[in-house]
């Protein structure tokens, strides 16, 4: 499996950010410290010089496993879900030129976390899906070569899909070679009843996952046993990249540190 973290372009307002200023330098941090990969969060893809980014990975000898598109949502209330048709256009759009990005970086998986939207007040859930699902798969029909993997996203934070068995649900309802998803151990640590055995039972649908301790900090900075779920990552065959998405905490450059030592640890 290879040794990832996620850094971001810069501005980003998200918290769980290992590092989001300068992305030039956040790139050859990573690579000076023996990482293997980059998930990048991107906002907005047609913001950013895509022949320099491929470039800078070129130098480095990195590779991006996942585009983050969270920050549609979080700065720009861009979601599949929202009751304005406009909203909805904007963010399948998005989402296309996030798959446009992907093709350009080769092989990059595009990851719909808080994008996919919320049920609002007053909202009926099933019309929310049914709003969800048109999204996803005009998305998916773009450019079927491109995965989209749905992050299971804990209850604070969105009302739908929180848990793998629901992600799975709404995956098989579906139907698509190119619909996967992402296990996020401090979501799944919120929502999961056992991680080790929801992780099993995924086999098959997992093409990317999160780590993070239980206080959104490096791995190896709370309680959870990734020992754990490496041996159950590995059980049912899965060979991506392990990306850390973390605090800065208790610095930027701390946290990078502290993954990659607990990455060798567990002998990534």
């Amino acid at each position: 499996m290879k040794k990832c973290i996620v850094i971001s372009t810069p501005g980003a307002q998200f918290s769980a950010l290992a590092m989001k200023e300068d992305l030039k330098e956040s790139i050859k941090k990573v690579a000076d410290l023996g990482f293997d990969a980059v998930e990048l969060a991107v906002r907005d893809p047609r913001m950013i010089d895509v022949d320099e980014i491929k470039s800078l990975l070129q130098q480095y000898h990195l590779t991006v496993p996942a585009i983050g598109t969270g920050q549609a949502y979080g700065e720009e209330g861009l979601s599949f879900t929202d009751p304005d048709p406009g909203i909805r256009r904007k963010a399948v759009q998005r989402i296309k030129d996030q798959m446009n990005l992907a093709m350009d970086i080769e092989g990059s998986q595009v990851i719909i976390g808080l994008i996919r939207g919320t049920v609002k007040s007053g909202m009926d859930k099933d019309n929310a899906e049914k709003y969800f699902i048109k999204s996803i798969v005009e998305c998916l029909e773009y450019k079927p070569g491109v995965t989209l993997t749905l992050e299971p996203i804990n209850r604070y934070e969105t009302n739908l899909y929180n848990d793998t068995r629901s992600a799975m649900e709404v995956i098989d309802k579906i139907d698509r070679s190119n619909l996967k998803m992402l296990a996020d151990t401090f979501h799944m640590n919120i929502e999961e009843r056992d991680i080790i055995e929801s992780i099993l039972h995924a086999k098959g649908y997992i093409s990317h996952v999160h780590f993070a301790d239980s206080n959104r900090w490096a791995p190896g900075c709370g309680h959870i046993d990734f020992s754990e779920i490496l041996d159950a990552l590995e059980e049912i065959g899965y060979q991506g990249a392990v990306s850390a998405e973390i605090l800065p905490k208790p610095t930027p450059e701390e946290c990078l540190k502290l993954t990659m030592a607990y990455y060798q640890k567990l002998g990534l």
